[in-house]
């Protein structure tokens, strides 16, 4: 078998000092999480939203009772939502053999680690060996290491600003307190206030320059320029690249496509009743585009 190529990391962070590349466009998008904190693909059961469409997606599937992914051992019925999960179910519990057995009279559970068996042995002696020194708790655990997470929460989380006397009794309620701290920047135009450089940049471009954001196909020597990242990934596949793995099965149409949303576009072509839900498609798509233009400028 002939080696893999590394593929070229065309699509690079804008924000300073960040050196992140990508080989794929909607991995650029979902690194921008990490420093926008936006995350513009919302669920429409719930009021949980994510960094792409693809976690979207897999988190419907909790809401619809689908799981697709379903465990090949014969005998085996058990299915799951992702395939991560499922990954984990035949590696603990079809792919190894377990050592450790319970000896106590009676009991005939058995396990993959040492640990594991001994943080178990404890529910028959009803002693457990760990024991919380805090003033006031009575705590008890199994291991050591559950006893050092649980004495994190005695600890808390001060803030490290000075003259802040907050501390979070959780990780979250700390990343929480620390927006309170950001200064916000001014718009020297409209007054309007952002989190963030980016985020001010992002709003003077499009608001006071009339300036359209636009993607320039990073290729030597090709000048093309997009609107949308989609766009822009679909032409170096197709153009640069000659990757059109996507075909028409309709008989006699035989036409490719570098992007599978591209496929289902076309299929409008030989099934015009998929027209209106496509519709229905790209109203939900603008929704969600003013949706986040409208958190932009209001950052």
């Amino acid at each position: 078998m002939g080696e893999r190529l590394p593929s070229k990391k065309s699509f690079v962070c804008s924000f300073v000092d960040c050196k992140a590349a990508f080989s794929k466009s909607w991995k650029l998008q979902a690194h921008l999480c990490n420093h926008t904190g936006l995350k513009p693909f919302s669920c429409n059961n719930c009021d949980k939203s994510f960094c792409t469409r693809s976690q979207l997606t897999r988190h419907e599937l909790t809401h619809s009772g689908e799981k697709p992914h379903k465990c090949v051992v014969e005998g085996c019925s058990e299915a799951f939502v992702t395939n991560a999960s499922l990954k984990n179910h035949t590696s603990k519990f079809h792919n190894q053999e377990k050592k450790y057995k319970c000896n106590h009279q009676g009991c005939e559970k058995d396990f993959n680690k040492r640990n594991q068996l001994s943080a178990h042995m404890f529910v028959h002696s009803k002693a457990l060996p760990f024991h919380c020194k805090i003033s006031g708790c009575t705590k008890e655990f199994p291991s050591h290491g559950k006893l050092k997470h649980h004495e994190k929460m005695h600890d808390g989380y001060p803030c490290e600003e000075e003259a802040c006397i907050f501390k979070g009794n959780t990780w979250t309620e700390y990343l929480k307190h620390r927006k309170s701290h950001k200064v916000k920047l001014p718009c020297a135009q409209c007054k309007k206030q952002f989190s963030n450089a980016w985020f001010l940049n992002l709003h003077i471009r499009h608001v006071h320059s009339g300036e359209k954001r636009m993607f320039p196909c990073p290729r030597e020597g090709c000048e093309k320029k997009f609107s949308r990242c989609f766009h822009l990934e679909s032409h170096v596949l197709g153009v640069h690249e000659g990757l059109k793995a996507f075909t028409c099965a309709a008989a006699g149409c035989g036409k490719s496509f570098a992007m599978k949303e591209s496929l289902w576009r076309h299929g409008i072509v030989h099934d015009p009743s998929k027209k209106l839900k496509k519709l229905g498609n790209q109203k939900e798509e603008n929704k969600l585009a003013a949706k986040l233009a409208k958190t932009n400028l209001n950052e």
